[in-house]
């Protein structure tokens, strides 16, 4: 059985973003980035909410991005890419699909088929959903040594983990790998 993949930035402080959709937070530089590419290589498949899609689906198909990251933007074109979308059908992204607000029956079936590992990027209503179901299989959070102290929170609901792996890295951003422990 495939494994879903929770990859998400947060604060210290638990926003995923701040005020305004503020992410110019994040602290990503080359190692980060050599990190993101090998651990997309585990996975074939994204997902996405609608609203985390648009803002990917306005720079990952540019020219401008081909420039600046060529790895990534190639993985981010090749990659299957699913939409869980109440307003949109259609992109000209390449290997998009959409599919409309049946979450849990869409994970499960995805779940249950051949392949690697599915991530799920950003995308907060959609995580919340997915955790709502206990459909998460591991929880990636690359913790930014910064505290915002106000925007969106990430987490909603009480939650046990057990502790799979950390990464530190030199730019202090650190990387902490769970899986729900019940």
């Amino acid at each position: 059985m495939r494994k879903i993949i929770l990859f998400n930035m947060v604060t210290v402080d638990g926003f995923f973003e701040g005020e305004e959709n503020d992410i110019s937070w994040h602290h990503v530089d080359e190692e980060v980035n050599e990190f993101f590419i090998e651990q997309m290589k585990t996975a074939d498949t994204i997902l996405f909410g609608r609203k985390t899609f648009e803002v990917m689906e306005n720079f990952w198909p540019t020219e401008k991005a081909s420039k600046e990251d060529p790895v990534v933007a190639a993985i981010m074109s090749d990659y299957l890419k699913i939409v869980f979308s109440k307003t949109r059908n259609r992109s000209d992204w390449s290997n998009t699909r959409f599919v409309g607000d049946n979450v849990v029956e869409e994970i499960k079936k995805l779940k249950s088929q051949a392949g690697k590992e599915i991530i799920i990027l950003d995308s907060s209503d959609l995580c919340k959903k997915l955790i709502e179901h206990n459909l998460v299989d591991e929880f990636r959070l690359k913790i930014n040594p910064t505290v915002l102290g106000s925007g969106r929170k990430f987490f909603y609901t009480k939650m046990n983990w057990q502790l799979l792996k950390t990464k530190v890295f030199g730019n202090g951003n650190v990387l902490l790998c769970y899986r729900n422990a019940g």
